[in-house]
């Protein structure tokens, strides 16, 4: 069964805000995050193998924003 951590745990594990990482959880932007109960969850084991992977470049493209020229 996979372990889920909190935006809290997330926020200290990135070095990152909560609104930074509520956005991204929002935007689809951030490798298992899903919603459990009304709150943000995510599946440790999948943002750590994002994060190995290059993070948000890791991201498949229709879940990125296209660049804009």
């Amino acid at each position: 069964m996979p372990e889920f951590i909190t935006i809290k745990q997330v926020c200290e594990l990135l070095n990152l805000g909560e609104r930074t990482v509520y956005d991204l959880c929002r935007q689809g932007k951030l490798a298992g995050a899903a919603k459990v109960g009304g709150q943000w969850r995510v599946d440790k084991d999948k943002l750590l193998a994002w994060l190995a992977k290059g993070g948000e470049a890791a991201m498949p493209p229709a879940a990125t924003k296209p660049n804009e020229s």
